[in-house]
């Protein structure tokens, strides 16, 4: 009986580099796993800041953006709570950022080591 493989699990090392339309399917995977990421932190971000803040929607996702995006907040915060969150959100943005980059950049760089391994030659 043969095992069906998931889309998600990477080609053995003794396997043939996958064929392109392969690479650029897994490649779009990863982006739509790191845009639903971002998004999914960046609705934390505006529930925050609406929540601990009283900010409207506006500000709210303009201070979550910044934060995620590396800039820090645009906004002077009132609330002790709207410190924390934002302290807080601010070490998740950073984490949650070097995650995503991992995801985006795991197929290309399983796909050069690949390339390297089946180039050298090595066997087990």
């Amino acid at each position: 009986m043969r095992r069906s493989r998931s889309p998600w699990i990477y080609e053995h090392r003794g396997a043939p580099l996958a064929p392109r339309g392969v690479f650029l399917r897994r490649v779009a995977k990863h982006f739509l796993m790191f845009l639903v990421g971002v998004i999914a932190a960046l609705l934390i971000g505006v529930f925050g800041y609406r929540i601990t803040e009283g900010m409207s929607w506006i500000d709210a996702y303009l201070n979550a953006a910044m934060i995620l995006g590396g800039m820090g907040p645009v906004g002077e915060l009132h609330t002790s709570a709207g410190k924390i969150f934002a302290g807080t959100y601010a070490i998740f943005a950073g984490v949650i950022f070097l995650v995503m980059v991992g995801v985006v950049l795991a197929p290309v760089a399983h796909r050069v080591l690949h390339r390297l391994h089946l180039e050298s030659g090595e066997e087990g």
